[in-house]
């Protein structure tokens, strides 16, 4: 989407990593709980009771350390413990650079590397009264571009006390050691998996399994498992949704604001196209394929050109193992080629004011601090734009070409709350609105995702209104972990989105219109038609706009009368 792409970097990519990996969990310094005792495979552990009730069990290993002669391999076995061990504390994150608004509780800079290889961990929360029980599993996968994140940032306690199923959060290697392709790789590979490049969708496959052989002793369903994730973490839901080696690990899978794109195996090694950091050229800064088992965490990320914070790296490669050789979103025209399970794909209203608020294209800070947009009118144009070619991406193309291959067990929906508060002349309604992300503690009932601008962003003025939209949607997506449709709530059933004649549920609070219906697919040539009627738009930046559609809607410049 040019100037306002979802993987632009400097500050964009700052503010984004904040939103999405922001809903902070609490800095739990708990007492282990005798009554939370469990014993799995590996071993017996111990978590905690949180405040809601639910019963906790933090930095739970289901794969061992993959450093080493591990790193660029399938995930192997986590080892078994004899002592009961303390699951009260977070483990460690995977291996990231920290940027302006990464959360730990360590010491650190924007540029420093933070985590640890051993970090294939999950973290469990479960209703007080799930012993023995069945209740269904949703497994999360946490967002950041798949180069940042971790399970410490997302509190699963209130959505399994409120909703009564079991939340399991869970890592992934990221970034260049979540997706590497290289010849070398393949050759010494002592398994069939061990040739793949997407080593993050291995370690979600590792854990995926390790839950289908130990829900039980949380009193979850091992037959009842829904995948859920937002942003990346949609996209690596959406990945899942594709790879033959996920089949019958799921039932269910929610893609919040995802994506379904992917690159060629020879762009991810350096034969075509031009990335920074195709593996060729890293494997060259290494000095060579010998070192990709020797070589520190350190040495690793320091062979990759980080510009702006950011490295130029390629995420989903189709590596013909763990998705096909082709196109990721191909996968979904053919329910052969496709794990068709039910499936809920939604984005938000104002997706890409996420990415505007801090680009200086459109935005300048007041006073040194305070943002504002510099043009209002072009500033709300350009996210209404940018907003609706995500939906088409996430949703009205892939449930259209699922409809086609047969599967129309797909739901959609729009979240529209844009309730944010002011911060002297910093208006949140204005440049967040209903932006990426902002569903998150909506899903998870939990109201923390800015620090210290919580308190503006979520005012005491609108929390009725938000607890009791944030209700609803918990029972949708937990009604649609039970039974795989969301069912009713707010009194508003939700249709299939073919069945209902393209319908999506529009999430919103009840001051604002509620949660209701809405039908009619949207498309690139509705966008281009708007664009060009849209009186809030000089010719200039009518055209600026236009670039954005190119890709999809060849003609979309001479349709607009802009010099290309």
């Amino acid at each position: 989407l040019t100037e306002s792409h979802p993987h632009m970097k400097h500050a964009m990519l700052a503010l984004a990593a904040f939103i999405i990996a922001g809903l902070t969990a609490p800095a739990y310094s708990q007492s282990p709980a005798p009554e939370t005792t469990r014993t799995i495979a590996q071993g017996d552990l111990t978590g905690f009771v949180a405040d809601s009730g639910a019963h906790v069990w933090l930095n739970v290993p289901f794969a061992a350390d993959t450093g080493g002669e591990n790193r660029w391999r399938a995930p192997r076995p986590a080892a078994n413990w004899d002592a009961t061990r303390d699951a009260t504390v977070h483990g460690p994150r995977c291996p990231q650079i920290a940027n302006g608004f990464t959360m730990s509780d360590e010491p650190f800079e924007p540029g420093d590397l933070l985590g640890d290889e051993a970090c294939l961990n999950l973290d469990i929360y479960a209703p007080a009264d799930a012993a023995g029980k069945s209740l269904p599993v949703m497994m999360w996968i946490h967002g950041g571009s798949n180069v940042s994140g971790t399970t410490a940032d997302y509190d699963g306690a209130y959505l399994a006390q409120n909703e009564n199923v079991i939340v399991i959060a869970v890592q992934y290697r990221l970034g260049p050691l979540g997706f590497f392709s290289h010849p070398a790789l393949r050759q010494t590979a002592t398994t069939a998996d061990d040739r793949a490049a997407n080593f993050a969708t291995l370690d979600l496959i590792a854990a995926l399994k390790w839950i289908k052989a130990n829900a039980a002793s949380f009193g979850g369903d091992a037959g009842n498992i829904t995948i859920f994730g937002e942003s990346a973490g949609g996209q690596n839901v959406a990945t899942l949704l594709a790879s033959p080696l996920a089949k019958d690990l799921f039932h269910r899978a929610i893609i919040q604001s995802g994506g379904f794109d992917s690159v060629p195996v020879g762009v991810a090694e350096g034969r075509e196209g031009d990335l920074t950091d195709a593996s060729d050229k890293v494997t060259e800064r290494l000095g060579g394929s010998d070192t990709f088992h020797t070589a520190s965490t350190a040495e690793i990320f320091d062979a990759f050109t980080l510009i702006d914070g950011d490295t130029d790296l390629p995420r989903i490669i189709q590596d013909g193992v763990t998705i096909p050789s082709t196109p990721l979103r191909d996968a979904f025209s053919n329910t052969a080629t496709f794990n068709a399970v039910p499936i809920i794909t939604g984005t938000n209203r104002d997706e890409m004011k996420l990415f505007q608020a801090v680009n200086p294209r459109f935005t300048r800070r007041r006073l040194g601090r305070f943002i504002v947009p510099r043009d209002k009118k072009y500033y709300a144009a350009s996210a209404e734009y940018g907003s609706r070619v995500w939906r088409i991406r996430s949703v009205d193309l892939p449930a259209a070409q699922m409809a086609a291959a047969g599967h129309e067990d797909v739901y959609a929906y729009r979240f529209d709350w844009d309730d944010g508060g002011r911060i002297f002349i910093s208006n949140l309604k204005q440049l967040l609105g209903a932006s990426h992300g902002m569903e998150i503690p909506f899903v998870f009932n939990r109201f923390e995702l800015l620090g210290a601008m919580d308190a503006v962003m979520f005012q005491k003025k609108t929390h009725t209104d938000r607890d009791a939209l944030s209700r609803t949607m918990g029972t949708y997506w937990a009604n649609f972990a039970r039974t795989g449709k969301p069912g009713s709530a707010d009194g508003l059933a939700w249709p299939a989105y073919v069945a209902g004649g393209q319908a999506l549920v529009r999430l919103d609070s009840a001051n604002d219109g509620g949660v209701e219906l809405m039908r009619g697919a949207d498309s690139f040539e509705a966008i281009l038609a708007d664009i060009k009627a849209d009186k809030r738009l000089t010719q200039k930046k009518r055209c600026r706009l236009g670039t954005r559609l190119v890709e999809w809607l060849p003609g979309t410049m001479d349709e607009l009368g802009c010099a290309v």
